[in-house]
């Protein structure tokens, strides 16, 4: 077993791991960095199969950090794409309404955005169909000029190749085993860090829990599948999404337009049956199996979440007909027939509470002078993972700081 030494050792070589040490090296040149990851290549899970959607920020309430880091994010991944090639396309989105109750929680949706210094506009029928022809909505619409796509693909390569330019490493095929003090003992290397960050996704619950943090909480995994219309020659011009329901934490059915102008629609949003449950029964853990049946019915008669609610919601969205027939309600001409390539499934690293039983919705992070641990980093992670580095960085300086003090 070899051994290395080094001043960081980030663990997860997703978005937000190489993002993390990428910010690390803008402020300490001299710094040496290693990243590791159990994959044969970055971002391999969430990171790579998340919808490419460039959120805006207007979602989320004011006080949290996804209003503040989804704002900012959008902005500095916007500029990273333009110094590194990589193409946003600036389609914008429309959130429609279906009835009466819906356009009141439009204009919700509305100041929610105006408090999080977005800029939205509420928009008339005559409006909506200058910016998307083939949008539906009962009166009004919302409209978010600096909602965009980019490929998840590319800007991980983007981001990869930046990291490694300023100096950084990146080790594959390298999984986390155990830690011994400073030391982290991996598949085939033992690393000695100053300070080990801990951002692996749908496992960071598990390495925390080894490092003595995050034991109120747990990975409870969600399953995304989109579908795209490949050869649709009425392609839509912006994305068309529903109004959140607010029993659900997702936010439903939506029409989206790729970087390469392909239109999909999706997600599902059902509980994954172990971490990597992507297609069958490959990478099937038993133990996680038994993880996922105690924590659902936690989750089920929490008073946090209408669960139920949920599954009759969700489940249906497995027949490809009835999640595309749901996509019909927000835009005309949307036939099953034209939605007949399945994209790639994708699991969100869904936090849960043990101890509220109920879901987390925002960053979650803890550490001290020796490790940090990203413990949620759900959407809009990826938009907000320049704009997340800079805050992780900054809790990782308060926190030295405190330690010199101490």
């Amino acid at each position: 077993m070899s051994e290395k030494t080094c001043d960081y050792l980030i663990i997860g070589a997703g978005i937000i791991g190489l993002a993390i040490a990428r910010e690390i090296l803008l402020n300490q040149k001299n710094a040496k960095v290693i990243v590791v990851d159990k994959e044969k290549e970055v971002g391999l899970h969430a990171s790579g199969r998340n919808s490419g959607v460039l959120h805006a920020g207007f979602y989320y309430s004011p006080d949290s950090l996804k209003a503040k880091l989804t704002r900012d994010g959008n902005f500095l991944l916007r500029q990273f794409c333009k110094e590194n090639d990589v193409e946003v396309k600036n389609v914008g989105k429309v959130v429609v309404t279906k009835s009466e109750l819906e356009e009141e929680r439009l204009k919700d949706l509305y100041d929610r955005g105006i408090k999080n210094g977005v800029e939205i506009e509420i928009v008339d029928k005559k409006v909506l169909k200058e910016l998307e022809p083939r949008a539906k909505t009962f009166e009004k619409a919302l409209w978010s000029p600096n909602t965009g796509s980019a490929s998840p693909l590319k800007v991980i390569k983007a981001m990869e190749k930046s990291l490694i330019s300023l100096g950084g490493q990146i080790l594959l095929k390298e999984s986390f085993v155990r830690v011994e003090s400073n030391e982290v003992i991996l598949q085939n290397q033992k690393i000695t860090a100053n300070h080990i960050i801990n951002c692996a996704g749908l496992y960071a619950d598990k390495v925390a829990h080894k490092f003595g943090f995050g034991h109120k909480y747990r990975m409870l995994p969600f399953k995304g599948l989109y579908w795209y219309a490949p050869n649709q020659t009425n392609k839509l011009q912006r994305h068309i999404y529903p109004i959140p329901d607010p029993r659900n934490p997702f936010l439903g059915v939506h029409l989206t337009v790729t970087d390469e102008g392909k239109v999909k629609v999706g997600p599902t949003a059902i509980p994954a049956l172990w971490r990597e449950n992507y297609r069958l029964l490959k990478n099937f853990r038993s133990q996680e199996l038994l993880q996922v049946a105690t924590d659902l019915p936690r989750m089920a008669f929490s008073p946090h979440h209408d669960f139920f609610a949920l599954l009759k919601q969700e489940l249906p969205k497995y027949s490809r007909s009835y999640l595309i027939n749901q996509a019909s309600l927000l835009a005309e001409d949307i036939k099953v027939e034209d939605f007949n390539v399945r994209g790639k499934s994708g699991i969100r690293a869904q936090l849960f509470d043990i101890e509220q039983n109920k879901l987390e919705m925002d960053f979650v992070l803890e550490g001290d002078k020796h490790s940090t641990h990203v413990l949620n980093a759900v959407s809009p992670a990826w938009t907000c993972a320049l704009s997340f580095a800079k805050y992780v960085y900054e809790f990782l300086d308060n926190n030295q700081k405190l330690a010199k003090v101490g």
